[in-house]
């Protein structure tokens, strides 16, 4: 191999890679809508809405969400999770207010393990999802300031006819049998193999990138003993 044909690998090699870290970051880029950056949070009745910290075992509780876009159109669910079962037990809507900031009215389930599946409209990534447990025998501490004053938003809720056999705050919405609806994949990688914990990338695009990179080592040393 003459310098010219390594100079024209070395280059070739650059571009591959270079296409391949494009393919990594710029659908990551474009899945970053605004409103994608929302968060939701789990909170037992009490806590302040503006409270952003997630309380994961309630009993009576309520669901609060921040930094989505201004005038969302949000819908949930709630599915139990095993060894509670798998059936949707309640869901409803909700309108956030201008600065994205919304929550529900007070609610209570039965003592188990549940799910919360939330999607809203405009959404271009995974919807947000939260697993928590409802322990009315032992219920964890909450704050003894109620939330603050409700946002320009609309709120509904409807926990199923199985949740009204449990007490709840004087702000829950009348127990109703919910329309079934499937739920919402949480974030994933869409079956294209497995990713790492922190930044979701596919391993095969990973092995990729280090063999290109060895590719590109080689070539530049077939290129230095050349032109000594």
């Amino acid at each position: 191999m003459n310098t010219s044909l390594a100079s024209r690998a070395v280059g070739a090699a650059i571009a591959a890679l270079l296409a391949v870290l494009g393919s990594l970051f710029v659908p990551a880029m474009a899945s970053a809508a605004p409103g994608d950056n929302g968060v939701v949070k789990i909170h037992n009745a009490g806590t302040p809405a503006d409270d952003e910290h997630n309380e994961p075992q309630v009993c009576v509780f309520y669901l609060v969400a921040f930094h989505f876009d201004g005038l969302q159109q949000v819908t949930w669910h709630i599915n139990q999770q095993p060894p509670t079962g798998t059936s949707q037990v309640s869901q409803g809507t909700i309108t956030l207010d201008d600065n994205g900031h919304g929550y529900t009215t007070d609610m209570t389930l039965p003592d188990g393990h549940y799910k919360l599946y939330w999607n809203w409209e405009g959404q271009t990534g995974a919807g947000k999802s939260k697993v928590f447990t409802v322990d009315c025998t032992n219920p964890s501490p909450s704050h003894s300031v109620s939330p603050s004053a409700s946002p320009s938003s609309s709120a509904s809720t409807s926990p199923s006819a199985s949740a009204s056999a449990s007490p709840s705050a004087s702000g829950s919405a009348s127990p109703s049998q919910p329309a079934p609806l499937s739920p919402t994949a949480s974030a994933g990688n869409g079956g294209s193999g497995p990713t790492l914990p922190i930044t979701g990338v596919p391993l095969w695009m990973l092995v990729g990138i280090a063999g290109l990179s060895v590719t590109i080592g080689v070539l530049l040393r077939i290129r230095l003993r050349r032109q000594h």
